[in-house]
């Protein structure tokens, strides 16, 4: 078994790369169609697709009566792909993540829905109306992204307008390989650890933590080495601020809950500070740099410690 969960491995991992490929090709397609920065079709359009593993397990947990799982997957993966996926993919960069977009330098309102279902959270219970206010805060978020003007200077005419239907089927084919292989990345990893007897802890901390942020990773690493930074950004920070309030806020809709409100003060609470940190390196130079990506990865490994330490898992 261990060599058939091997290949099958290798097989979904060649998989998901190449989708990552055909998904940022024709997000850019899109992106010159509305003349519009790659960053704001990655920001509305890629992340919302990207953060489907954790929809998918929030939902099912919130109908099957654990929501609190959920709770900890989405604020687990957030801190995630603040810290770790950033790290990753600006080390694999060539200079750094290049930040070009305008719109991490005034909006603090993405700093307060950073901070937000850590506020609705202290007292250990989400209510009905509580999952409505993030599920709002979310959608405004993203409506006031979408009205602020992106503009290219100049269209590029080598993208024919009447490919618009073309490129989002086959951007949605591209985002929806990339979730199922993501998916089967995952399965037989677990059953290769499992083969090769590395403990359930271990697992639980890599390959399903890991494992639920593939997908923007996976797009974003090759976003930047093809020199679409601004797509590898958006897709990152669109599927924190998804998970952070609409999914949260779903969760809350489906079945208000009671949890231990040591999730808020530490994974929360860590969400909120790996944003406030990564952005604050992003504003500093118009550059994520690799010595930054390493600090964050460092951030990341602490996060594991303290999990440890307080016998949180995720």
């Amino acid at each position: 078994m261990i060599i058939i969960n091997l290949v099958l491995l290798i097989i979904f991992l060649f998989i998901l790369a190449k989708s990552a490929d055909f998904a940022i090709k024709y997000s850019s397609h899109l992106a010159r169609l509305f003349r519009v920065s790659e960053f704001l079709i990655s920001f509305l359009v890629v992340s919302i697709i990207s953060c489907s593993p954790e929809a998918t397990i929030s939902v099912i947990s919130a109908l099957e009566g654990i929501p609190s799982f959920g709770l900890g997957t989405l604020l687990g993966s957030n801190v995630a792909d603040l810290t770790l996926v950033f790290g990753i993919v600006a080390l694999f960069s060539v200079k750094g993540i290049k930040i070009k977009s305008e719109v991490l330098k005034k909006e603090y309102f993405y700093f307060f829905l950073l901070l937000l279902p850590v506020l609705l959270g202290v007292d250990g219970n989400y209510s009905r109306l509580e999952g409505i206010i993030l599920i709002v805060s979310g959608i405004v978020f993203f409506l006031t992204i979408s009205f602020k003007k992106y503009s290219y200077i100049e269209s590029d005419k080598k993208i024919k307008k009447g490919s618009f239907f073309r490129n989002i089927i086959l951007l949605t084919l591209s985002l929806g390989v990339l979730i199922l292989s993501a998916y089967y990345t995952i399965k037989f990893g677990k059953l290769l650890a499992m083969d090769l007897h590395i403990p359930n802890v271990l697992i639980g901390l890599t390959i399903v933590s890991i494992g639920t942020c593939l997908p923007e990773l996976l797009f974003s690493i090759k976003a930047v080495r093809k020199n679409h930074d601004g797509l590898a950004l958006g897709d990152i920070l669109g599927t924190v601020i998804t998970d952070a309030t609409i999914l949260v806020g779903i969760i809350a809709l489906i079945s208000p809950f009671s949890f231990n409100p040591i999730i808020c003060y530490t994974t929360g609470l860590m969400m909120f500070l790996s944003g406030l940190i990564s952005i604050t390196f992003m504003n500093t130079g118009k550059i994520l740099s690799k010595k930054e990506g390493i600090i964050l990865l460092i951030i990341y490994f602490l996060f594991l410690l303290i999990s440890f330490r307080f016998g949180f898992l995720f």
